[in-house]
């Protein structure tokens, strides 16, 4: 059995390296243009050459998006920039316009396609259609029960691999086409520059009595009609592999290094757990509950078992469950002093609990006996200063590159 790849966001250069050290197989990215996340910090020719050496030194793969939807003034920018990065050994495009790929194909025949879920791919017909235009994957919509990806996957066998989305943000719109964003604000979310306007609280106004508000749900807030849950389908690895699902991928390249390094680590522990025994598999709870400890919204199957309905939304709010600061990265171990040199990101006080996140383990905590500020070599009693360098007791080996959270003292 081939196993299944996991796919990673990379909306910034340090971000792709996170993703890769805490176990993506492969990360997307979007470069400075026709892509559809404005705005992510996006990458230059520069750190696309860099971010793509750094996986294949690593035996990973990088796939950039091309999957706007151009109109003509835009598409005619398109073959020079086909000529800046066509020779940056990038492993794959991701496309969703017909015209869009024509031209890639002509100017980099050579190049592994992916037809972008904005192509709105739904049912086994357009899957074919796409392999036989010269795709090589389809990414599946997120509109999709168990059993038309199953379908799905059966009928393209051989034909092209299917990508289906197993974590992040939902879209109110139909597989990210929409027009909202754009007829209130004038950002185009086809063009990458979603406002997120379906997100934003409403009240219904009768139009003859301004400041009278009609409340569509009983909330002193106003109401959240078309604000999603945010998809989990960790739990489903074991029939998502079995049905022959070739990368399950991570949505966020708009989110934190936690976010990223979190959500990797987990799936990557799940998908081992499944392949090192799958007769016997049962998602481990620790890992599952790893996922509540990120930036998110209230959590939703989707499609998967069918159309979620109200179940759906989150109609109390738009902001995210946030449970844990990011406190900071860890640079080195020094053996001989058993102390981790941590750069910061949020305030560290002595006598803090601090979880570790390493690659491959179950998050553990550590306890901040004292601070050693390494600049002056004094230890001290708080670290305040974000990028500030010190030095913390840690009893075992932690690897360079972890990183370190704190619950909220309000939890």
């Amino acid at each position: 059995m081939k196993k299944v790849e996991l796919l990673a966001p990379a909306g910034s250069l340090a971000k792709l390296k996170t993703a890769i050290f805490f176990g993506a197989d492969a990360v997307y990215c979007g470069g400075l243009n026709f892509g559809l996340r404005a705005g992510a910090d996006n990458f230059t020719i520069a750190e696309l050459k860099a971010g793509i050496e750094f996986a294949h030194q690593k035996d990973k793969k990088v796939y950039m998006t091309l999957n706007m939807i151009p109109h003509n003034q835009e598409l005619a920018k398109l073959p020079d920039y086909l000529n800046q990065i066509k020779e940056l050994q990038l492993d794959a495009l991701i496309i969703s316009d017909p015209g869009v790929l024509s031209l890639v194909k002509k100017s980099m025949p050579e190049m592994e396609i992916h037809i972008s879920t904005q192509a709105n791919n739904v049912n086994w017909a357009a899957a074919l259609f796409w392999a036989e235009q010269g795709a090589d994957r389809i990414i599946l919509a997120r509109e999709l029960g168990k059993t038309e990806i199953n379908e799905i996957t059966a009928k393209t066998k051989n034909q092209a691999e299917i990508e289906v989305f197993v974590h992040g943000a939902m879209c109110i719109s139909y597989s990210g086409r929409c027009l909202l964003s754009n007829y209130l604000v004038g950002r185009d979310a086809n063009k990458g520059d979603c406002a997120q306007s379906c997100r934003w609280q409403y009240h219904l106004v009768e139009a003859k009595r301004p400041g009278e508000y009609y409340p569509i749900v009983e909330n002193e807030q106003g109401t959240f009609i078309m604000n999603s849950r945010d998809l989990n389908l960790a739990e489903e690895i074991p029939e998502l592999i079995e049905a022959g699902v070739s990368s399950l991928k991570i949505e966020g390249r708009m989110k934190s290094i936690h976010y990223t390094a979190t959500v990797v680590n987990t799936y990557r522990q799940l998908i081992d757990g499944y392949y090192a025994d799958p007769a016997h598999y049962q998602p481990d709870p620790d890992l599952l509950a790893e996922l509540t400890k990120i930036s998110h919204r209230d959590y939703t199957k989707g499609f998967y078992y069918g159309k979620p309905g109200s179940d759906g939304q989150r109609y109390q709010s738009s902001s995210y469950v946030r449970s844990y600061d990011f406190m900071g990265v860890i640079r080195d171990y020094d053996l001989k002093k058993a102390e981790i040199l941590v750069e910061v990101r949020n305030k560290i006080f002595t006598g803090d609990q601090l979880e570790i996140i390493t690659p491959g383990r179950k998050s553990f905590t550590i306890r901040v006996d004292y601070l050693i500020d390494q600049a002056s070599d004094q230890q001290i009693e708080t670290a305040p200063h974000p990028k500030q360098l010190v030095r913390i007791p840690a009893p075992d080996f932690i690897k360079p590159g972890s990183l370190l959270r704190r619950i909220k003292e309000d939890q």
